[in-house]
């Protein structure tokens, strides 16, 4: 009899090692283009996002999480290589692996290097939006980083439904039109005739297929990215005449350098108000259905049992404009545009929130530390994964960010965020007071009384700088004007 029971104690232990040695599943689902401030759970109440309100609540969120540079493929390329865009020299449409080489793993690739089943369903290098989505294909891809790979073809503007183009329509006469526009379209039929539904469906059969060996999914929805484009049950909630338009202030653009006027504003878009109202309506549905379809992803791998071996992550390459200071879409370096919402749900870790600047970069080593992997330390990421026990500890001081092809840089610091176009600030300046100024409408760059500060931030940029191009990349590095 003791032997027996000295055999199932052994058994018991034997399967509890088994249980704790046994690799975490990482569940990576990123939106595109999606705003800080059209999420409930980042103090926007008029969005409906029931499911990231939850996953919210269960999850480590990062407050000051910043994109490394607010366009679709350099900000991919970034996090996904880990590192920075000017390390890299990575600005364009591209995957990013022409610029690091074949010797450096992605973050997907560490994983299937190390026994994972990783796959891609969707946009996660760049695709072209709606271009890409439209044709089925592939975009900028990286192969190497997965094991199998899907993508969701969706019509896109040419949805049918009722459809209304709100930008350089001024007389509304045309109802749609393709590319990186605002075509808004409040289309016929349910969630599975759009890209999403179809990436929210086979991200959950792959869920199934796979939830015996460990996994590295990474799931890409598209929306809110333009078109603005859901079946039209998601604009419901939003009757456009109840949109608010963001607070403005008169001659906002005459302290603003040339450059840091974006390149689509409610002017050169020709956009009346009822327009823009109409704009906010349908980001809001877009990000409600996207939301939904996240829902649906999340709600498999809580039937399938994964959710105690599977670490989630939710975020977005960058942040969208909804026409403060009149300006849409991103590229800008100000805070709408280049502020990400970042979740991280880590079985047995209580959920917290963390207030220290944090950057999309710093998800590959977090990930990797999250999961026991050995990664290259070369990498320019900082691991986050000590914030899960102790959320009040500070990793960095400021996030940095680029745009306008690596020539303008941003540094944001708790009180001041420092826009800086060309390396010796030849094209301009921006300086503004983030806790008595946090909507940016006061450019303190050329007020006397505030030159200590600006010389301290310039400083930091400069030996940002510095750190950022000492790497293992073996590029050359000229001075950008």
């Amino acid at each position: 009899m003791k032997s027996i029971l000295i055999f199932i104690a052994v058994l018991i232990s034997a399967g509890s090692f088994a249980q704790e040695m046994k690799k975490p599943n990482v569940l990576f689902i990123i939106s595109d283009d999606l705003t800080t401030t059209a999420i409930g759970a980042y103090g926007n109440p008029i969005p409906k996002t029931p499911t990231l309100n939850q996953l919210a609540r269960e999850s480590t969120v990062f407050t000051h999480a910043y994109s490394q540079y607010p366009v679709c493929g350099p900000s991919r390329a970034s996090f996904m290589f880990g590192y920075y865009p000017n390390a890299t020299q990575t600005y364009g449409y591209v995957s990013g692996r022409e610029n690091v080489g074949t010797d450096r793993h992605s973050l997907a690739e560490l994983f299937k290097q190390n026994g994972y089943y990783t796959a891609r369903v969707s946009k996660i290098y760049h695709m072209g939006v709606p271009i890409d989505i439209e044709t089925g294909s592939d975009g900028q891809d990286d192969p190497a980083s997965w094991t199998e790979k899907f993508n969701s073809q969706g019509p896109e503007w040419k949805a049918e439904g009722k459809a209304e183009l709100v930008q350089n329509n001024p007389d509304g006469s045309l109802e749609r039109k393709g590319g990186n526009v605002m075509t808004i379209v409040q289309a016929d039929g349910d969630d599975m005739v759009h890209s999403d539904g179809k990436t929210a469906e086979k991200a959950s059969e792959l869920i199934r297929t796979h939830k015996d060996k460990p996994f590295f999914l990474a799931v890409g929805f598209v929306r809110p990215h333009v078109p603005f484009v859901a079946p039209a049950s998601y604009f419901d909630p939003y009757p456009f005449a109840k949109m608010q338009t963001p607070e403005q202030v008169k001659n906002d653009w005459d302290d603003i350098p040339e450059r840091g006027i974006n390149y689509v504003t409610s002017i050169n878009a020709e956009m009346n108000h009822e327009q823009k109202q109409k704009a906010i309506a349908a980001y809001y549905a877009s990000v409600s259905y996207m939301d939904a379809k996240v829902g649906k992803v999340l709600k498999t791998l809580k039937e399938e049992g994964l959710e105690d071996n599977t670490i989630v992550v939710f975020t977005s390459d960058h942040g969208f404009h909804l026409g403060e200071h009149e300006f849409w879409m991103k590229v800008s370096l100000h805070e709408e545009s280049v502020k990400v919402p970042m979740m991280i749900k880590v079985p047995g870790k209580n959920p917290s929130l963390v207030h220290s600047f944090t950057e999309l970069i710093d998800l590959y080593p977090t990930l990797a530390e999250l999961a026991g992997l050995e990664y290259s330390k070369a990498i320019q990421g900082k691991s986050l994964a000590s914030l899960m026990d102790h959320p009040g500890k500070k990793v960095r001081d400021f996030a940095f960010s680029v745009s306008q092809g690596g020539k303008s840089f941003l540094i944001r610091t708790e009180e001041w965020a420092y826009i800086q176009y060309n390396e010796d600030a030849s094209a301009g300046m921006e300086l503004f007071d983030m806790k008595k100024d946090p909507k940016q409408f006061h450019n303190l760059a050329h007020d006397p009384r505030y030159s200590k500060v600006l010389k301290d931030l310039q400083d930091k940029l400069a030996k940002k700088l510095r750190e950022v191009r000492k790497n293992d990349l073996g590029i050359n590095y000229t001075s950008s004007k």
